[in-house]
């Protein structure tokens, strides 16, 4: 699946077949419902998970919580736009 069919599946009720749960959580952060991409994230326990959970809570703007999942993903405090680090990783998860 390239970026371009990714975006262009958010115009779909459900995530397209054969998605793994990373790109399933920002799918759902791509649908603009915080809450279930929130609800995978946390039950993913990889450096993956940890950085998309990072990235939620600097979303939700509760920076300590996102700093401390940073850390845990071995990155440091991200501090591009957030429109830029979810087309980040979607483009990285996609790889």
């Amino acid at each position: 699946m390239t970026y371009s069919e990714f975006t262009s599946s958010l115009k779909e009720s459900m995530p397209p077949e054969g998605l793994s749960d990373v790109l399933k959580a920002l799918w759902y952060d791509g649908k603009e419902d915080w809450n279930a991409s929130h609800d995978i994230a946390q039950d993913i326990h990889t450096r993956e998970g940890s950085l998309i959970h990072a990235y939620l809570h600097r979303k939700e703007g509760d920076l300590g919580n996102a700093s401390y999942w940073y850390s845990r993903a071995g990155k440091p405090v991200c501090k591009i736009s957030l429109q830029e680090e979810w087309e980040q990783l979607v483009k990285e998860f996609l790889k």
